[in-house]
């Protein structure tokens, strides 16, 4: 074979397991939307499903957004005596056909250090970040204080 041929080869090869590999461009989000938040102090939730319509799973490494001085996924976990705790979730795995819940009480988007308070009626723009390096932006509306969700 000569080099033409392999490197023609080389090419195809490539091309052709970049189609198999599943990322952020097979990723979906469904109802975004955060509560109005009580001022700057106190940090703010932003919630969304999260799908993976691709044939392979898409890892989802953080979020970021310009409302917020620093964006992390967190979990929410209930101990045995009912004492809730947050922490940050690290990376979410997300299987093909799947779908990550992003709701109070679960994963959720925490906001620290909002720069405006999140007012209802306002939106706000949030970019996912997955492990393929591909992004997904997202702008979130802002319901009111004591929302669950959109339409309730």
């Amino acid at each position: 074979m000569n080099i033409q041929t392999g490197l023609a080869v080389a090419t195809l090869l490539f091309a052709m397991s970049a189609m198999a590999v599943a990322g952020s461009s097979d990723v979906v989000v469904e109802n975004a939307w955060a509560r109005a938040s009580i001022g700057t102090s106190r940090p703010g939730a932003a919630y969304m499903m999260v799908r993976n319509a691709g044939a392979e799973a898409v890892t989802l490494i953080g979020i970021e957004t310009p409302a917020a001085g620093m964006a992390e996924i967190h979990r929410t976990a209930t101990d045995s005596r009912g004492v809730s705790s947050m922490s940050p979730a690290g990376d979410i795995e997300i299987g093909p056909g799947e779908a990550a819940k992003l709701e109070p009480g679960g994963l959720h988007g925490m906001l620290m250090g909002l720069r405006t308070p999140l007012k209802q009626g306002d939106s706000f723009d949030l970019t996912l970040r997955f492990a393929d390096g591909g992004t997904v932006a997202v702008a979130v509306p802002v319901l009111g204080i004591a929302a669950r969700g959109p339409g309730r």
